[in-house]
């Protein structure tokens, strides 16, 4: 604590180190003397403020700490965490004598020139502190009345450019009374030159327009604003193309380039290939170029995305060779050659994992994935994965459930397509062609001096990407089983004294439907606003109830000698992230989610039911240990919370992000969550929801540290509890620094 005073006490002086005769510059203030029909002159501050150099040295809370750790390694021996600090946050210092005023003030009239305020002047004057050894400079802008469009029109030009720029031009912005603006003309331009390049123009640029005004007829200060082509455009470069010959290479290597290859036609479209490595009509679908139709680089990027997301091709690369030949209408062609270098034909991927749980259970665990792509000729793609882990209790004082052996196998087929008895047209999905996943998969946990369990998966479904942030997944046939086994008699006689818990493992199988709906947009690091929200659906046991036996009055029906479970289930995950300076973030996060069993359920299933706490929960908490409402179990030896669930859930965190060094990120984070169930469970007292609900959350705050390579990352989150719910009310607002949680983890909570 004492180095912390000493570090602001000194960053609070170092004027003491400012050499003779400079002034430390402190920044910038600007005066804008507008004319009275200039419309908002504050909004032209920002404008301004964005070209005045230098900048001056930051500050924080008053002080200038990297100012001060500069002056720190300017000594004879700075030491090694001088010359640390120095590195991260050090700075330079920017002195009066640094700042060129009179270039600045150009700098100043030009950009006001830019927005239209011809005319303008600019003028400068520092204001100094000698005892504070601090300069600062006001430039004081007088701003005249700008100059406004009047007409904005296309220059005569060459057919059919002509035409088609003259479209462009009346479908946007340059309107009377618009602002003379040359970024806007600069927009402009880009904008022009997009609208053409979607015409066929494939060899036009931008820089190939040129904008002319004319105020001479006007004393209003009004311009006529002309758009022309500049002089010696290539004659090319305004003549639209078609595609003319479409070639697909489906299984391009360069050592193979100079090989004679068999070639197919289908679809109007040349398929080059030798033996047939894919076949065409599968293809065909996810190329969106057609021969004939006009050059649209929108088409070819939708193409290239469509191909990369069959999951066979390593690269896919599309380019355009213009022809010597002229079409019938006069237009330019040009021949469309698809290379497609396609991905290893099988792989086998090892996972070596390292385990370590807030419920103090760790362990290895081993993943193997055979993969088979293009496995019919047709994009397939067949995983079969098998896993293998062990979980063993570090620490803690009981010992039930002291390891746990988990064996696993799973195969799964992709097709990238819609596979479905009416035929559904791909010209309806224009983004990206939907996949259809099957999937089964066996699962065996051993649970030691507690019980085995025995599950069985199969699933058929459809993943639609609808947009670059939207994503849709369905599976209409989503079928599970499981089998409870080997119960010790510890464990039976938890059963017993749990009804709740021994009815949701009754429920051996369920058979539904799910949808999860997603947006994303936290992949795009360079918007400031990012945006997540993750709805999920679950609905089980209504079609197959039809089908549903009573084996005894008043007990729940079964079908194929099973109890199946029948319920709703839904919940929504938001998240928004807030990037600011320098890899900097505000992360919150909001859940909420409700499951409802009804008919042949009084409970839902075991496997359903929500739980809250752990590493991407309530961080202050034991991965299950939080709740159901008010419930404590703390005064019993038990640690492994495997019945502290319930059907409702609803969880908030907020989280501040920011970079330490290199690979390591920083983190300091509250949350509040927990679970409840709809109905008292006489097992879990406290646990059923009711209005008092906001009293019983759960809160926890604390701190994180990060290693994140490359968008791998590596977490350690230090939290303790504030607010605990299974302590008496009046008792529970107590910050428990003495009892915090190391939570370990791989990947961001949220």
């Amino acid at each position: 604590m004492l180095s912390i005073i000493i570090v602001i006490t000194q960053s609070c002086a170092v004027k003491k180190y400012i050499p003779e005769g400079e002034l430390l510059y402190t920044g910038a203030e600007i005066e804008i003397k507008a004319d009275s029909l200039v419309e908002n002159p504050k909004s032209l501050e920002p404008i301004l403020e964005a070209v005045i150099t230098p900048e001056p040295n930051s500050k924080f809370l008053g002080m200038r700490p990297g100012l001060h750790f500069y002056y720190k390694v300017q000594k004879e021996k700075p030491g090694f965490i001088n010359r640390w600090l120095f590195k991260q946050f050090g700075e330079e210092p920017v002195y009066q004598s640094d700042v060129e005023a009179y270039e600045v003030e150009d700098v100043l009239v030009n950009k006001l020139e830019n927005n239209g305020f011809f005319y303008s002047r600019a003028t400068s004057d520092f204001i100094e502190n000698k005892n504070t050894k601090e300069a600062s400079v006001v430039y004081s802008i007088t701003v005249p009345t700008p100059y406004k469009i009047e007409t904005y029109q296309v220059d005569s030009l060459p057919s059919p450019i002509y035409e088609d720029i003259k479209y462009a031009v009346e479908k946007l912005n340059f309107k009377k009374g618009t602002r003379f603006d040359l970024e806007g003309m600069k927009t402009e331009r880009q904008r022009i030159d997009a609208h053409l390049k979607n015409k066929g123009y494939y060899n036009f640029n931008s820089d190939f327009l040129i904008f002319e005004a004319d105020s001479n007829q006007y004393d209003n200060k009004s311009v006529d604003l002309y758009l022309k082509l500049k002089s010696e455009v290539p004659e090319k470069a305004i003549v639209p193309y078609r595609l003319g010959k479409v070639n697909i290479y489906p299984d391009y290597e360069l050592p193979k380039d100079s090989k004679v290859f068999d070639s197919e036609r289908y679809n109007e479209k040349t398929y080059v290939q030798d033996p047939k490595f894919f076949r065409p009509d599968r293809l065909d679908p996810f190329i969106t170029l057609n021969e004939g139709e006009l050059y649209n680089p929108l088409n070819s990027k939708n193409t290239a995305r469509r191909l990369s997301t069959i999951g066979a091709y390593k690269f896919v690369n599309i380019q355009y060779k213009e022809t010597d030949s002229i079409a019938n209408d006069g237009l330019g062609l040009l021949d469309t050659n698809i290379y497609l270098s396609p991905l290893n034909k099988r792989a086998v991927r090892a996972e070596i994992q390292a385990v370590t749980k807030s419920n103090n259970f760790a362990g290895p665990a081993l993943v193997l994935t055979y993969s088979n792509r293009n496995l019919f000729k047709g994009g397939e793609t067949l995983n079969i994965s098998t896993k293998a882990a062990y979980e063993t209790q570090i620490a803690g004082k009981n010992q039930a459930g002291l390891s746990s052996l988990e064996l696993g196998a799973e195969a799964e087929l992709i097709f990238p397509r819609v596979l479905f008895p009416i035929k559904i047209s791909d010209n309806y999905f224009k983004y990206a062609i939907p996949k259809t996943k099957t999937s089964i998969g066996f699962d065996y946990l051993n649970r030691s001096e507690l019980y085995t369990l025995l599950s069985a998966n199969a699933r058929f479904g459809y993943v639609w990407d609808a947009s670059r942030y939207v994503t849709h997944t369905i599976n209409p046939i989503s079928t599970n089983y499981t089998r409870l086994s080997n119960t010790t008699e510890e464990f039976q006689a938890i059963l017993d004294d749990n009804p709740f818990l021994k009815s949701s493992f009754d429920q051996e199988f369920i058979s539904g439907l799910t949808y999860s709906f997603t947006y994303n947009e936290l992949a795009n690091s360079s918007k400031t606003h990012q945006f997540y929200a993750n709805f999920n659906f679950d609905v089980a046991g209504n079609t197959i109830s039809l089908l549903g036996k009573e084996k005894e009055a008043g007990e729940p029906k079964q079908i194929f000698g099973l109890e199946y479970a029948q319920y709703a289930k839904a919940d929504i995950d938001l998240h928004y992230h807030f990037n600011f300076g320098k890899d900097q973030k505000i992360a919150t996060r909001l859940f909420a989610g409700y499951g409802l069993a009804y008919g042949n359920s009084e409970i839902l299933p075991y496997t359903k039911q929500y739980f809250s706490g752990g590493p991407y929960s309530v961080r202050a908490f034991r991965i299950r240990s939080l709740g159901p409402g008010t419930y404590s179990n703390s005064g019993t030896e038990d640690e492994t919370f495997f019945d502290q669930t319930g059907n409702i859930r609803l969880e908030a965190n907020i989280e501040y992000r920011f970079p330490i060094f290199g690979f390591f990120k920083g983190a300091v984070f509250a949350d509040a969550g927990n679970v409840w169930n709809s109905k008292e469970n006489p097992s879990l007292p406290g646990g059923e929801f009711s209005s008092d609900f906001l009293s019983e959350l759960g809160m926890g705050a604390g701190f994180g540290l990060r290693v994140d390579v490359q968008g791998f990352v590596i977490r350690l989150d230090l939290a303790a509890p504030f607010h605990d719910p299974g302590e008496e009310k009046g008792e529970r607002l107590d910050f428990k620094l003495d009892e915090p949680i190391l939570n370990f983890a791989i990947g961001y909570p949220f």
